[in-house]
């Protein structure tokens, strides 16, 4: 198979997965996942290959195969992962779990090679741009930096007790990190460098963007620049998009008919793609705020999707 340009991918409880022609919205690669959902979709910086987060075991596909069988699997979460992502030279993976743990998994050797104790279901882990940093967020609202030099927790937060710390994103170039919960709200700190290593955080804002559940929340990449967005998926079915220069609100993407689960940012922050309970995937265009594509093809819930339209790593 000769590899697309542009990665696009899906996955819903109906358990499949899908590869989709981005443009003209064919679907032409269905991957059937019986054993579970998949929580979460991941691409390698390389776009060789896509990452499946399910229960509990993360798969690894070949992008450029139309093989069925994964072509690694990663086995030692004891429940949901609900996080999974890649180092930016693809050398290793992060993933996050209801279990209560972060794991850290070397890609050419099997098993996990560091694990980090939450003590409550993690939903959410991003990596800091500086590589050296992994961020969580759980179940019982706790944010926790893992600094991967130390090996330990540098860094704790709360900023709401007892609710859930859904979502988490940071700006690509490291200066803010955004945490969603529960309750419609996104909490927005400044990330300043300390005399050490470590990470403060300095709160900057505090966002009520919906009155639902915010179920994804994601800042535009840097070629996006001058513009800076924070897009926020929500149970109230739609998505808005953030102005993060004063957080005003630019856009409401309204056409999902039930829950929105995910979003993903193309390279240039031009387009936007999320997934939804009403069993489709729709692309936006960030300038029109309107959905130019709908992915149509699985039957139940889509709940994540992942993109990758951009230039692989230069080796």
């Amino acid at each position: 198979m000769t590899q697309p340009s542009v990665i696009l991918a899906t996955a819903s409880y109906d358990h499949t997965i899908r590869f989709w022609d981005a443009k003209s919205g064919r679907c032409y690669r269905t991957i059937q996942y019986p054993e579970s959902q998949v929580n979460r979709l991941e691409i390698t910086p390389d776009k060789r290959f896509l990452a499946a987060a399910g229960n509990p075991h993360i798969r690894l596909f070949d992008v450029n195969s139309n093989s069925p069988q994964p072509v690694m699997s990663y086995d030692s979460h004891t429940s949901n992962v609900m996080a999974v992502g890649f180092q930016c030279d693809g050398n290793w993976m992060y993933s996050g779990s209801e279990d209560g743990t972060v794991k850290i998994w070397d890609l050419r050797a099997p098993g996990c090679q560091r694990e980090y104790e939450s003590r409550a279901a993690v939903n959410t882990v991003v990596l800091h741009p500086n590589q050296t940093e992994l961020i969580s967020g759980d179940q019982n609202g706790n944010i926790r930096v893992w600094d991967l030099t130390a090996n330990s927790c540098s860094c704790e937060l709360v900023p709401e007790v007892d609710t859930a710390v859904r979502s988490l994103t940071v700006m690509w170039d490291g200066s803010l990190v955004v945490a969603a919960n529960n309750r419609g709200t996104c909490y927005v700190w400044r990330l300043l460098r300390g005399t050490q290593t470590m990470t403060n955080f300095e709160p900057l804002h505090k966002l009520q963007a919906h009155d639902g559940y915010i179920l994804k929340c994601l800042l535009s990449p840097e070629f996006c620049e001058p513009h800076r967005y924070l897009a926020t998926a929500s149970s109230d079915h739609t998505v808005k998009i953030w102005n993060v220069d004063g957080f005003t609100l630019e856009k409401t993407l309204i056409g999902h008919q039930r829950w929105v689960w995910d979003c993903v940012f193309s390279v240039d922050g031009a387009y936007l793609i999320t997934a939804s309970s009403d069993t489709t995937a729709r692309l936006w265009s960030m300038s029109s705020g309107e959905d130019i594509r709908v992915y149509q093809g699985h039957h139940k819930a889509t709940v994540c999707c992942a993109l990758h339209d951009g230039a692989e790593p230069s080796s």
